[in-house]
């Protein structure tokens, strides 16, 4: 039987030491830089399904104490996972880590039926914070499935988020990881096919897979709303807008959150001399100011915004002290707590955060 002695999933914080060349060396090798400036890119940050999905976690801590189990990491950021396993929270890779009859959480990015099942089997209570845009997109497959539809689903396999919508019609379901790959896949009938994705892609490469799929089916039908979610539309946007005037691109994000990893290529892709992708302000490489005037920087939709704030002190002490904000749209969007935590708050009187999303937290919190 699995005990709370389950190795967490999560990393360690890295908090290396490390000797830096100095804002006046730094400067010395960029002579010709007389002007530095940072562009900071709005919207960034968390985006309303993973301040549901943290808040969440962090209710289940208060209201039935630690510790809570959570399936997978709650959202892709080393940072917020480690804070939360502060608190009492455990990360676990399955449920069969979790202790019979205990409390899990299941993460912003989904789950299959047969994960549901197996907590069921568990008698494990759960609390399901898997963000509703990912959730539209569980509802589709079912639903396409039902009508006979083949689905091609669009996304990287292995990623939580593809293996749960993929779990929802997995006969039926093939996923499709490339441009290569749409011109390869083979279907059974392609007059009754449709594509879905997975919320955290690249905008332009979903659209060239679609192009090349719909090249070979000419029926291939589009899903009743676009899968690919608002906050890594709004994010990609912002970053396309600054590219362009960008000699260097920070991206604050982790190595397995999806959306971080795309602004990344999209900051190249749009125009930016080069870019690079931090979980911290300490892996900045100061070698990489020289000859730089302008500094665009973003972060990924799991990133709480002291991260971002970090490297913007860091860029102010080599010089980059003038910060511009530039801003391509406002998000206002918030979803309700999982109806399984709203139900012990309101038991608890304590229905201040009843809400997740953009504005009704602070983002330095």
């Amino acid at each position: 039987m699995a005990t709370s002695t389950s190795i967490p999933v999560s990393l360690p914080v890295p908090r290396i030491p490390r000797v830096r060349r100095t804002p006046a060396e730094i400067a010395a090798a960029s002579p010709q830089v007389s002007e530095r400036k940072v562009l900071l890119a709005a919207p960034r940050g968390y985006c309303a399904g993973v301040d549901r999905a943290v808040v969440a976690v962090e209710k289940a801590l208060e209201h039935y104490g630690p510790p809570v189990y959570v399936r997978k990491q709650i959202v892709h950021n080393l940072h917020v996972v480690s804070e939360l396993e502060s608190r009492g929270a455990i990360f676990v890779e399955e449920n069969e880590e979790v202790p019979e009859g205990a409390l899990v959480v299941f993460s912003a990015h989904g789950v299959s039926p047969a994960v549901v099942q197996s907590a069921a089997d568990r008698n494990l209570q759960t609390i399901d914070a898997t963000c509703p845009l990912v959730t539209k997109v569980h509802r589709e497959a079912v639903r396409f499935a039902k009508n006979d539809y083949e689905i091609l689903l669009i996304g990287h396999e292995g990623h939580e988020e593809v293996e749960g919508t993929y779990g929802e019609a997995p006969e039926v379901t093939t996923i499709v990881n490339n441009p290569e790959e749409a011109d390869t896949v083979q279907v059974k009938d392609p007059d009754k096919l449709i594509w879905l994705s997975q919320t955290t892609l690249s905008v332009d490469e979903t659209m060239e897979i679609v192009r090349r799929l719909r090249k070979r089916f000419p029926n291939l039908q589009d899903p009743p709303s676009d899968d690919i979610c608002y906050a890594t539309t709004n994010r990609q946007a912002a970053i396309k807008n600054i590219a362009p005037q960008a000699d260097l691109v920070i991206v604050v994000g982790s190595a397995n959150s999806s959306n971080s990893v795309r602004l990344v290529e999209v900051a190249l892709d749009h125009g930016a001399k080069a870019a690079y992708r931090v979980d911290f302000a300490n892996e900045v490489d100061e070698s990489w100011f020289e000859g730089v005037s302008t500094v665009g920087v973003t972060s990924g939709a799991s990133v709480p915004e002291v991260l971002v704030r970090e490297v913007v002190s860091l860029l102010a002490d080599y010089g980059f002290t003038d910060v511009a904000e530039v801003t391509t749209a406002e998000e206002d969007i918030i979803f309700s707590l999982p109806k399984e935590i709203r139900g012990k708050l309101k038991e608890a009187g304590d229905e201040d955060r009843a809400l997740g999303g953009r504005g009704t937290r602070p983002q330095s919190n």
